[in-house]
């Protein structure tokens, strides 16, 4: 007889009882934000509340967390576009290959280096269909909402595919309705005053123009808040019809260029914040009033209960050019790096009727997870992909029975950033690998081929190289965490750099002890 583990007949006790007080399959909201920092609220995600907390201004991110599960230990890639892909794949960078963020047809987008080139990797992002060059093939997320009975709704930033391929287009990759998602992974302006970048009105200015939002040009309306308009107006007919159905809400924010969204900046600008910084937390909190207004909505709409929000951000906050160094502190680097500003990210998640309010959960969880963990939700678990799923379904640590549980504390997660981003400075876009496993976490780095290890729960700074130390213990940590990660890059046939000056592959982590 198999012997079904605990965790799982208690998740299915959840859903059997949440079955029973209602037909239809939960909707689900998955809330998206771009470069939004693990510190870029006033939600606390670590131990300690910090002076970043208390800089922004986000009362509905507290509100979610204190009908859910606040996960302190998320991590998503280090840049937008491999993030984005394993979302809607459910696969590992190693694996899809898609580890830099594109945006042109058959070009990459690295930077120069003085030592390595970066080789073909995915730089069309991904495709639903095979045989695109340059691209990974797979079975997307939302065509297997779609195939189960839900309708399938998109609003904001895409950035799947290039210009030029089928999955530049959401429509292409299972949703039923697309609202201003294309290939291009920012928008020229926030400001319907510049058409958020499209010249002239009424028209569609690629790459940075967004589309499919004419009727708010020239007014003032912020960006924000026209995808919310829209999303609204899709939750709207959705719950009239009756169906289950899955958002994606994805917004633009918080990424540059930034504007000032003068429902909120005053206030920042009155506490003495530089302009720059004073555009950046009223966006902030310009996306947090979002999320409210989508959790008030469906709740006018009598769908609350049956509702599931899930908030994330894409990669960690952006620390270089107009913002600064420490704006992601106590974490070190930011967007482009392998450290854990570039990879930590704030996350929640509300399940009425499973989620017990205000718990916090430190499974550390990365964002394929979200591939089957979704459908898990939705009760979808016989399903076939055309690609391996390395993602794995978090739903146990949801449970609210006893509080949620902390799985997989020694799980292994794998970054992969062999590319060389155009805003490198320091400790950010270097090209890098990492892996995380339970406490420790390597870095390495190819250019010079060199490894870094960190102890995050007494060094979440990852200020103390404890490679530095003479130590054997160090050592042998070392030496397992490098073959953990060379292993998983072999295994995937993951892309690598290549030397200038030998024309071969740079070292794999294990290789230079």
């Amino acid at each position: 007889m198999k012997t079904i583990p605990s965790c799982t007949l208690l998740l299915t006790t959840a859903l059997t009882a949440g079955a029973a007080e209602r037909e239809q399959r939960p909707n689900i909201v998955f809330f998206l934000v771009d470069d939004m920092g693990w510190q870029d609220t006033s939600l606390p995600f670590w131990k300690d509340t910090t002076d970043l907390n208390r800089k922004y201004r986000t009362p509905n991110m507290e509100r979610l967390a204190a009908l859910g599960t606040k996960f302190t230990d998320a991590y998503a890639c280090p840049v937008s576009s491999p993030s984005r892909i394993s979302l809607i794949t459910g696969t590992n960078v190693a694996r899809h290959q898609v580890s830099n963020w594109t945006l042109h047809k058959d070009q990459a987008t690295d930077a120069p280096s003085d030592s390595l080139t970066f080789g073909r990797w995915n730089y069309n992002g991904m495709s639903p269909v095979p045989g695109i060059g340059n691209a990974f093939y797979a079975t997307p997320l939302a065509q297997v909402f779609k195939d189960n009975g839900y309708t399938t709704l998109f609003v904001g930033k895409a950035h799947f595919g290039a210009l030029g391929t089928p999955a530049e287009d959401p429509l292409t990759l299972g949703f039923d309705r697309n609202i201003a998602g294309h290939a291009a992974g920012a928008m020229g302006s926030y400001l319907g005053e510049e058409n958020y970048g499209n010249h002239p009105a009424g028209s569609y200015t690629p790459p940075w123009g967004v589309p499919m939002l004419e009727k708010y040009h020239g007014t003032d309306t912020f960006l924000t808040e026209a995808l919310t308009r829209e999303a609204a107006k899709l939750i709207d007919s959705s719950a009239a019809a009756g169906k289950p159905f899955f958002l994606y809400m994805s917004h633009y924010a918080v990424h540059a260029p930034y504007k000032a969204d003068k429902r909120f900046v005053q206030r920042y600008r009155d506490r003495g914040l530089s302009e720059t910084e004073a555009e950046y937390a009223a966006i902030v909190e310009g996306m947090d009033k979002s999320l409210g207004d989508l959790m008030d909505l469906v709740a006018e709409k009598g769908i609350a209960d049956n509702t599931i929000f899930v908030f994330m951000s894409d990669n960690g906050g952006y620390s270089v050019g107009v913002r600064p160094n420490d704006a992601n502190v106590p974490l070190r680097g930011g967007k482009g790096a392998c450290y854990e500003g570039g990879i930590r990210e704030p996350m929640i998640v509300y399940w009425p009727g499973v989620t017990e309010g205000g718990t916090v959960n430190a499974t550390p969880v990365i964002i394929e997870d979200f591939y089957p963990t979704l459908l898990a939700m939705a009760g979808i678990r016989d399903y076939e992909t055309v690609q391996p799923i390395d993602g794995q379904d978090f739903t146990p640590a949801l449970l609210r029975k006893g509080g949620a549980k902390t799985l997989w504390p020694d799980r292994p997660l794998y970054f992969h950033y062999p590319n060389n981003w155009g805003e490198r400075t320091r400790d950010v876009g270097l090209p890098s690998s990492a892996v995380r496993m339970g406490d420790w976490k390597l870095v390495h780095f190819y250019e010079d081929e060199h490894n870094e290890l960190y102890n995050l729960k007494e060094d979440i700074s990852e200020r103390h190289d404890l490679l530095q130390e003479a130590s054997p213990k160090y050592k042998k940590i070392e030496a397992k965490l490098a073959k953990k990660l060379s292993d998983h890059l072999r295994q995937n046939g993951a892309n690598m750099p290549v030397r200038k000056s030998t024309g071969q592959r740079a070292a794999y982590p294990d290789e230079i002890l």
